[in-house]
């Protein structure tokens, strides 16, 4: 007969009992961090392939938004001409362009000329564009340089740096912004490859979004290694509930407890030793509702941040910085569920050095459609499961991975 397994001698059983009890425990936290996956998909495509727009139904009260500068004409006649020819030469929303200095004749005359709808130009309040009142300027100014004299990407622009605190807490308060609530963010020199023949502002307000991206990719994690931990203390202190979004943020750490809160005290954990997993969305492109960047919970989360002075400096490393991606990405997890974002894998979408498109819908083109006929080329072959209406860019991406797994299924059944 095989011989049974015997318990183990008396002065083992304590460190097993220990060991088991920490492997459970590990299990558990594990499963804290646990995305469910919904019986019906949560953010299915607004549309396959191509429909002819529809031109005299009503519109969403939204507005197309770009910050630029009068030097970059040519890029930002590029973004707004190929967004016109790919969408808004059907639609006619507005566009506002945002600027900290004086626009010139130059700019206003080529811009309007090629906008199909309204266009305003908007010179951004002083105080919107500045450091914080509470901030030494000068203090600030020699930080900001010492970045740009260690070779951080942008980190010696002063202007990179009110950029990310603008678009983090000031541009939905910007006066000529203020009568809209929804708006679609465009950069200079970025390429649509899509046509988009349905109103994406209706269809966000139509199935309840929030916020709407393209792109999300990791980001470097030694340009914030304070930012999750900052507003993960901010979360547990203000009681806030773990969202299945938030979840899908979290690399929870295998170490038992006993070590775990030893990681907290590397970059980017949280109290517990929890990493982000460094997943943002690219906000160069955004349409998303300004009413959740207006609201009280935002507010309050962007003022705490912008009181730690994170926008310009790390305290902890002087050339370090904050972008309005990060906290964008991060401030959705923390007060968004899974269902109010949308992912729009139908559009064709470039920004230097990212490339996104997707692939056609087979028998979806509507090759005799009166409206599509114009200036439209030829586009890409169709593909069984594709879902692009006439792109004319290589199906798929110029980047090896993408992030957000635990976020698709949370959105996504089996």
């Amino acid at each position: 007969m095989p011989r049974l397994l015997k318990w183990p001698s008396v002065r083992w059983r304590p460190l097993l009992l220990i060991f088991l009890g920490l492997a459970l425990e590990d299990l558990f936290h594990q499963y804290r961090y646990y995305v469910p996956r919904p019986s019906q998909p949560l953010d299915a495509p607004f549309q396959i392939g191509c429909q002819d727009p529809k031109t005299d139904a009503a519109r969403e009260n939204a507005t197309i938004i770009m910050l630029t500068r009068n030097k970059d004409l040519d890029g930002a006649a590029a973004s707004i001409q190929s967004l016109e020819n790919h969408f808004n030469r059907w639609f006619h929303y507005p566009v506002i362009f945002l600027n900290d200095k004086p626009w010139s004749n130059k700019f206003i005359t080529t811009l309007t000329e090629i906008v199909s709808g309204e266009v305003k130009f908007e010179v951004i309040l002083a105080e919107m564009w500045d450091y914080p009142k509470w901030m030494n300027k000068e203090d600030a100014k020699e930080r900001v340089a010492a970045q740009g004299a260690n070779g951080i990407y942008k980190g010696g622009l002063e202007s990179y740096h009110h950029m990310c605190r603008f678009y983090s807490g000031k541009f939905y308060d910007v006066e000529g912004l203020k009568s809209y609530k929804w708006y679609w963010r465009v950069e200079p020199n970025v390429q649509f490859s899509c046509a988009v023949t349905y109103d994406p502002f209706v269809e966000m307000a139509k199935h309840g979004k929030k916020y709407g991206y393209t792109i999300a990719l990791w980001e470097v994690g030694n340009t914030v290694p304070s930012l999750f931990r900052l507003i993960s203390d901010y979360k547990k202190e203000k009681h806030l509930k773990t969202t299945d979004l938030w979840k899908s943020m979290i690399k929870a750490s295998w170490a038992p407890i006993p070590f775990r809160v030893f990681l907290s005290l590397l970059p980017s954990r949280d109290a517990s030793g929890d990493a982000w997993n460094l997943c943002h969305y690219w906000s160069n492109f955004e349409i998303a509702d300004m009413d959740f960047f207006r609201s009280r919970e935002y507010r309050e989360l962007f003022d705490f941040l912008d009181g730690k002075g994170g926008f310009y400096f790390e305290r902890a490393s002087e050339i370090n910085s904050w972008g309005d991606a990060s906290i964008h990405s991060l401030a959705a997890a923390l007060f968004l569920p899974p269902h109010q974002l949308h992912h729009f894998q139908d559009f064709g979408y470039f920004h230097e050095p990212w490339r996104v498109c997707p692939a056609n819908a087979r028998g979806g083109q509507l090759p005799n459609s009166k409206f599509l006929a114009v200036s439209d080329g030829k586009w890409m072959e169709e593909r069984d499961g594709g879902i692009g209406c006439r792109c004319e860019c290589e199906a798929g991406r110029n980047f090896q991975s993408v992030c957000f797994n635990k976020l698709r299924q949370a959105t996504n059944p089996r």
